[in-house]
């Protein structure tokens, strides 16, 4: 599952996404190379196809949920249904930066959906 630990994209490529206005393109989300994006595109169901960086983010945004009798998406199983998800379209290299990315991006605009904090080593 998610961990940020094992993203490999360095902290300047992701500090420069973080900073960057989104275009659209999914070249720009860190970790997202040719192959994952035709991954993403590609899908019998055209409501499963993700051809840009703003479907992207939808997909993340829904995963949010649904709330249901007192139980809701926390940070921590959010992350973790992306990080599936991403797994579904066939992504196999470099999805805790995917997640990352989006995470930190969308954390930006709506704080508290993203709390590294629930990552933290537990160990001193």
């Amino acid at each position: 599952g998610y961990d940020p630990k094992r993203s490999r994209v360095s902290e300047g490529t992701m500090a420069d996404f973080q900073r960057a206005t989104i275009s659209g393109d999914l070249i720009e989300v860190p970790g997202l190379g040719p192959a994952a994006i035709k991954k993403m595109s590609s899908s019998s169901d055209d409501d499963e196809k993700v051809t840009n960086t703003f479907q992207l983010v939808g997909k993340f945004l829904m995963l949010k949920g649904p709330d249901e009798d007192g139980h809701k998406v926390e940070s921590n199983e959010h992350m973790q249904k992306f990080w599936h998800w991403l797994a579904e379209k066939g992504i196999s290299s470099h999805r805790s930066a995917i997640v990352l990315a989006i995470a930190e991006k969308m954390n930006t605009m709506m704080p508290g959906i993203y709390d590294p904090s629930d990552y933290d080593d537990d160990e001193e």
